[in-house]
């Protein structure tokens, strides 16, 4: 049998893509269709967080054994059928941990399989994928890069106020010359009334 999972994007935007995979394929397979369907580049380290009905953790799958004693469950473990026996069974999948990508996957429908197709596949896109990870209102790595954003702008302003606090800082450069030159230019004249008068 073929299971359709829906996978939204985590954003502001209505994001999402309908990937079908066999219930005899495992998480991992999910996870690579996951990255086709939405043009994930890189190797980044991901996890399936499989959901109750109110959304909280049942357990979480990650892409390598992160555990002590290394027999940690990991996605090529767990196959499509067992993370999502019913339709409307969800699971979050988390990409990346700098730049985090999350989504929401559920169980549309099961369907049989169709033969000569190379599942897992991307059967329906709605919405473009953002170049980089969205942030979001919260709490998290989307606030983070939130306030990132301000500071990036703080940065160009500051750019523009250093230079025009340069060209102050000339000026004021200049007046001290002017009046170092008035200091000493008596001197300086001097100096050279006097080699003149040594000729």
């Amino acid at each position: 049998m073929v299971y359709k999972i829906r996978v939204i994007l985590d954003a502001k935007e209505d994001i999402f893509r309908d990937i079908e995979v066999k219930g005899k394929q495992t998480l991992w397979n999910l996870h690579l269709g996951i990255k086709s369907a939405f043009s994930l580049q890189g190797d980044e380290l991901s996890a399936f967080n499989l959901l109750e009905e109110d959304g909280t953790i049942v357990k979480s799958v990650p892409l390598e054994d992160m555990s002590d004693d290394g027999d940690g469950e990991i996605m090529s473990d767990v196959y499509i059928d067992e993370a999502f026996e019913n339709a409307g069974d969800k699971a979050q999948f988390q990409y990346g941990f700098l730049d985090l990508w999350e989504f929401f996957c559920e169980l549309v429908e099961v369907i049989d399989e169709t033969k000569g197709v190379n599942y897992p596949i991307t059967v329906y896109r709605f919405g473009n994928v953002p170049l980089k990870a969205p942030s979001k209102n919260g709490s998290g790595t989307g606030g983070k890069k939130k306030s990132a954003m301000p500071l990036m702008d703080d940065d160009f302003t500051f750019e523009d106020d250093f230079e025009s606090t340069g060209n102050f800082a000339d000026e004021d450069d200049e007046s001290f010359d002017d009046e170092e030159e008035e200091n000493y230019d008596d001197d300086v004249f001097e100096d050279e009334e006097d080699n003149d008068d040594e000729r």
